[in-house]
Order: structure tokens, then C-alpha cells, then sequence
């Protein structure tokens, strides 16, 4: 795909980290899903030990409880944590002292755009917290129409991918441009250009049509979970009912038990009541995100392989020639972030008022933040090109 073009069809995008001999070797096994009514290969799941311990939780290995409180980290917590000497009352000095660590991509955007000469930026973008506000009610995530309209104006010059832990459909709705490639559910729905590279090295694509009547590639490597999903998603909602704020979201292939509007004394109660659902399903995992809970299935999938299979589709995967700039707010894109750092050739933005570790490289306190930042982007690449 040429990098200059816009893009007509809306594509769903999580990526797998590889070459394509090592596609060829371990992504065509890793990425597929068995036919319905057939086992799931054993290279499709994750190497875990709950066969014996119960259910594979990455909460409950450092204290699921703990995990919950730890999603909105204080900002005296992580002064202790850059030196145990420190101690940092006011937020402002506790998140300058976070600034040293991840400077704000705004800031330091003459050093991006400097970084990016003569390469082709390939940006990924989540959605809730980063190209929308936090809010309440998960339903009512609107983007603002300047948002959309900038997301729209950086897709005219950059391949742009929206990747989160929505449904496809739900995050489409969300932002309704036809413009940009989408993945939802972690990256385990992903509906992408027809290439005839995508189809030889995962030969469970199938082809499809997306809401315009465009051909696409639909690749669903968890497609076999779908009714487990569906019971779990039920299960939750009756189980949960009678918790004040709790809400279960069905994300398609993963299910999301939001807990922001849940008095904190009840937090325990959610998580025993998710837990009792959970573990009697040994092939789901549970993990956990800003105050919200995650159901998945328990493949070798996340948001940093989605980056990677993305990146290989579009022939945008030489480090040389390419700058994949990342920009997300939640605990699942670490894994994204985590990808490009181990390539080193990209950039993670950790979008955020709280400090807080990650793999990012730099920092934007909020979605007005990133679209300061996206608009820089289009203002450089219309500079550059005169």
C-alpha cells in the first residue's frame, strides 16, 4: 500500500512480531483457529499452568485485589518507586519527576519529526482514553468532531490503525471513518486489505465484505471461542446484576467487566464474583485494565502481535524505511509499546496524568494532548512535502 494514498476501506489491525520467514515458521501455527466443532491446535494456546492451579490470571499472580487498586497508581506511590527517599506530595512535582522518564511527545516533537526524516510514519492509535475521554458509562465514549476531524485529516498522510479492546464494530461506530484500518477485541478480529501475502502466510483468512461492499481479508483467530464468550458474557451479567456501578461489556472475542462506578469497598466482591465464573473455563485468562476486568481467550494474542501483524501485511515492517509511532493510554498497550522498544525502531506515547512505569518512550497527559500531537504530524508532513 502506498504510504501517501488514502485508504478507502476500514481495516481492523492487530499485528504479530515477525519476518516473514519466522511468519512462515511460527505465525502460521500461533494465528490459527481450528473449524467449528474440531480441537483448537495446542500452537494456538498459551504455555500455562493452570491445569493444576486453576485459572491462568495474571490479577491474581500479584494479588488480584492489589491488581485493582494498582490500575490508578498515586502519584506519592511512584515517587517512592523512582527513589525511596522521595517523597512528593504535590502531583505537578511528582509528574515532573515522571517527565525526566517520558518526556511529553509534544515537547519533544522537532526531535520526533527530526528521527522521522526520510521515513514513512506508521501510526497506531487506541481509542478510550486516548482518542476519547475516559468516561462513566463505557456506551457514551464519544471522540469530539475536532477529534475525528484531525483523525480523518493524519489518515490522508499516514497509514493509521485503530486498535482496541472494543469490538470491531463497536469501535467503528465510534469513530465512522472509512479511512483507517480498525482491530478490535485485543486484535483477535481483524479486518484488513485483500494482499495476496496476508493469504499465504495465514491460510485461515477468509474473505469478506466490509460495510461499504469493499472485498477484505477477515482473520479471527479465536473464532471457536465465540460461544464460550457469549456464556461467560451472560453468566457475568447475571452474577454482577446486583452490585451497584458494576457493567459487563461483550466485546466479542473478550469480555470486559467494568468496575469504575463501583463503590472501591465492593471491588473484592467483583473480582471473587469474575473469578467464580472464570475458573470454570481453563481455556480463558483474566487480565485487567483501568478499572475494568478482561475475560480472553487464552491464545498468544495481544495488541503488540497486532501491531506486528499489521505491520508485516502492509509491507511496513523494515526498520530503515519505517517509524510505527504508537500512541495508547491502558495497561494492554504495554504490549505495543513493548514490541517497539524491542525493535527499536518506533515510538510508544503513554498517554496519562498519573505517572506510572511503561515501555513507552514519551508521555501526552490526555486525548487533547494527542491531538495537539496528531496535528503536529500533519502540519510537518504538508511542511516537508513543499
Amino acid at each position: 500500500m502506498d504510504l501517501k494514498s488514502n485508504h478507502s476501506a476500514p481495516v481492523l489491525t492487530d499485528s504479530a512480531p515477525l519476518s516473514k520467514s519466522r511468519l512462515r515458521g511460527c505465525l502460521g501455527l500461533t494465528l490459527q483457529y481450528s473449524p467449528s466443532g474440531t480441537p483448537l491446535s495446542p500452537n494456538l494456546l498459551l504455555p500455562i499452568p493452570w491445569r493444576k492451579t486453576g485459572v491462568l490470571d495474571d490479577v491474581r499472580s500479584c494479588g488480584w485485589l492489589d491488581a485493582m487498586k494498582s490500575s490508578s497508581p498515586t502519584h506519592k506511590k511512584f515517587a517512592k518507586d523512582i527513589n525511596h527517599e522521595l517523597s512528593a506530595p504535590d502531583p505537578e512535582v511528582a509528574y515532573r519527576t515522571w517527565l525526566l522518564k517520558y518526556p511529553s511527545a509534544l515537547a519533544s516533537f522537532e526531535q520526533i519529526a527530526n528521527f522521522a526524516k526520510g521515513k514513512r510514519i506508521a501510526l497506531f492509535l487506541d481509542y478510550d482514553g486516548t482518542l476519547s475521554p475516559i468516561v462513566e458509562n463505557p456506551d457514551n465514549a464519544f471522540m469530539s468532531d475536532d477529534m475525528r476531524s484531525i483523525v480523518k485529516e493524519v489518515a490522508k498522510y499516514f497509514p493509521t490503525a485503530i486498535i482496541s479492546g472494543r469490538s470491531r464494530d463497536k469501535v467503528y461506530e465510534f469513530v465512522g471513518l472509512t479511512e483507517l484500518y480498525y482491530a478490535g477485541s485485543h486484535g483477535m478480529d481483524i479486518m484488513g486489505p485483500v494482499r495476496q501475502s496476508v493469504s499465504d502466510y495465514h491460510r485461515n483468512c477468509i474473505k469478506s465484505t466490509d460495510k461499504q461492499g469493499n472485498e477484505v481479508n477477515l482473520f479471527q483467530p479465536a473464532r471457536e471461542f465465540l460461544p464460550m464468550i457469549d456464556e461467560v458474557y451472560s453468566s457475568l451479567v447475571r452474577i454482577t446484576e446486583d452490585i451497584k456501578g458494576a457493567t459487563v461489556e461483550n466485546n466479542k472475542f473478550c469480555v470486559s467487566v467494568h468496575y469504575r462506578n463501583v463503590d472501591q469497598d465492593n471491588w473484592k466482591s467483583v473480582g471473587e464474583r469474575v473469578q467464580d465464573v472464570i475458573k470454570k473455563y481453563p481455556r480463558l485468562r483474566l487480565t485487567h485494565g483501568r478499572k475494568v476486568l478482561e475475560i480472553r481467550p487464552a491464545i498468544n494474542w495481544d495488541k503488540g502481535k497486532a501491531l506486528e501483524f499489521l505491520l508485516e501485511s502492509l509491507d511496513l515492517s523494515n526498520c530503515d524505511d519505517v517509524l510505527p509511532i504508537y500512541v495508547g493510554d491502558d495497561r494492554t498497550d504495554e504490549d505495543a509499546f513493548k514490541v517497539l522498544r524491542e525493535r527499536n525502531c518506533g515510538y510508544g506515547i503513554f498517554v496519562s496524568k498519573s505517572p506510572r512505569e511503561s515501555n513507552a518512550y514519551y508521555s501526552l497527559r490526555d486525548p487533547a494532548e494527542v491531538m495537539e500531537f496528531l496535528k503536529s504530524l500533519v502540519t510537518w508532513k504538508k511542511s516537508s512535502a513543499l
